[in-house]
């Protein structure tokens, strides 16, 4: 069921229509809920405030895949187009988070429950409920042995000058070493659109770029200005995070009717679990040395436009995972590509830091929000311009196959 939806801009685009902390969700008003696709909205407000609830999230599991199953599942039973549409969205959306985070049930019971109360009991809502717990469990089913469950293998660092090896402080082992075997929902493999071989460590591009994070992505560097200081902290929280609420604004200020909804996190919640499998394929394939590694071991890459720093360290913390390409850069463009198919390049609209609460950053365009996001981490020092530029290639490259093909 979950391969057999159709994620065509162009198809979704026609359909639009005027019509933090994980709590329940206030029962809306009646006379709206039937149209509008707020109840896509709040399942996805409520699976935005579990993952970000410490250990609710299983560590092996990465969080884009979920919202994708969800999303997924919302939108095949609004298609069956089977009783009260509304009512099968909410009751799609609750049996997904429900199977997925079982230890969840008591609250999502009772968000289903006032969602359904908006209702008019009769066989409309008996269909509609049928209709989201047969999407649910089809999108379960398709996805039970996708590769997610897998043990990931452990990583053996490598000693040679660019390969990545665990980073300070605490020299963590690298995450999701499997993800790249996941089974993608739109992708035809994890590797279709693996970013070009890594330059060359005594080219003076690679020179430019790390010379570039070195100088700006230090600590306590005096070249970095306040402001981009402020960037890479603002979008320092899990990047698909910050683009689920940009799209929620965005389908509330434009008034989206709930199908056009549903298609829209389908769209890109697909796209986003898709790109994470791409750029941890890409990652653990070139297995690339992080910055704060490259920098402090310059003097063993054989280019003598670098100057090795023993005791220099980044603004953040460094993920533990491959430099390239940076997912934030990867996510970001994949996200600016899909909301900009739907809404067009000249949106208004604000950002709110997960990171750095009550902190807000305002763009007139989907562009601006990736661009900068990605930027983010060279400020940050955890990512250099090469990670950057080719983690928008490929979230490009996810996003426009997922807007022009047809799943099957």
């Amino acid at each position: 069921m979950g391969k057999a939806m159709v994620v065509m801009a162009a198809t979704v685009g026609a359909a639009l229509s005027t019509a933090m902390a994980y709590v329940p969700q206030a029962r809306p008003a009646q006379a709206a809920t039937a149209t509008r696709g707020e109840v896509v909205i709040q399942w996805n407000r409520t699976l935005l405030g579990i993952v970000r609830t410490p250990g609710a999230q299983p560590a092996t599991v990465h969080a884009t895949r979920n919202f994708a199953i969800m999303h997924t599942a919302i939108a095949d039973a609004v298609d069956a187009r089977s009783g009260s549409a509304y009512a099968a969205a909410a009751e799609a959306g609750h049996d997904s988070l429900t199977a997925l985070y079982p230890a969840r049930r008591a609250d999502l019971d009772r968000q289903l429950h006032d969602e359904l109360a908006n209702v008019p009991d009769g066989p409309a809502k008996t269909a509609g409920i049928r209709a989201g717990q047969r999407a649910a469990a089809a999108v379960l089913a398709d996805r039970a042995h996708d590769g997610s469950d897998a043990t990931p293998p452990p990583f053996v660092p490598g000693d040679r000058p660019g390969d990545y090896r665990p980073t300070p402080p605490a020299f963590a082992a690298p995450v999701f070493t499997h993800w790249s075997g996941v089974r993608p929902f739109v992708l035809e493999r994890g590797d279709q659109f693996r970013p070009r071989p890594y330059p060359a460590l005594t080219s003076r591009t690679y020179a430019k770029a790390l010379n570039e994070v070195q100088l700006l992505g230090k600590d306590t560097s005096t070249e970095r200005t306040a402001d981009q200081t402020v960037q890479a902290r603002f979008w320092a929280a899990p990047i698909w995070n910050y683009w689920n609420e940009i799209a929620q604004d965005a389908a509330q200020r434009h008034g989206t009717g709930l199908a056009a909804t549903a298609h829209l996190f389908a769209t890109l919640d697909r796209t986003f679990a898709d790109a994470a499998i791409a750029f941890y394929d890409g990652k653990y394939h070139y297995r690339i040395w992080r910055p704060v590694t490259a920098v402090r071991a310059a003097d063993t890459d054989g280019n003598p436009r670098t100057h090795a720093d023993p005791a220099w360290n980044p603004l953040a913390v460094t993920p533990p995972d491959p430099s390239y390409p940076g997912a934030h850069s990867v996510v970001g463009e994949a996200g600016a590509t899909v909301l900009t198919s739907f809404f067009g390049s000249d949106d208004h609209f604000t950002v709110r830091s997960e990171a750095l609460p009550d902190v807000t950053r305002s763009f007139t365009g989907y562009q601006d929000a990736a661009d900068e996001a990605g930027l983010s981490r060279i400020y940050a020092g955890i990512h250099t311009r090469l990670d950057h530029t080719a983690g928008q290639t490929l979230g490009s490259r996810v996003a426009q196959y997922v807007l022009t093909h047809t799943t099957s």
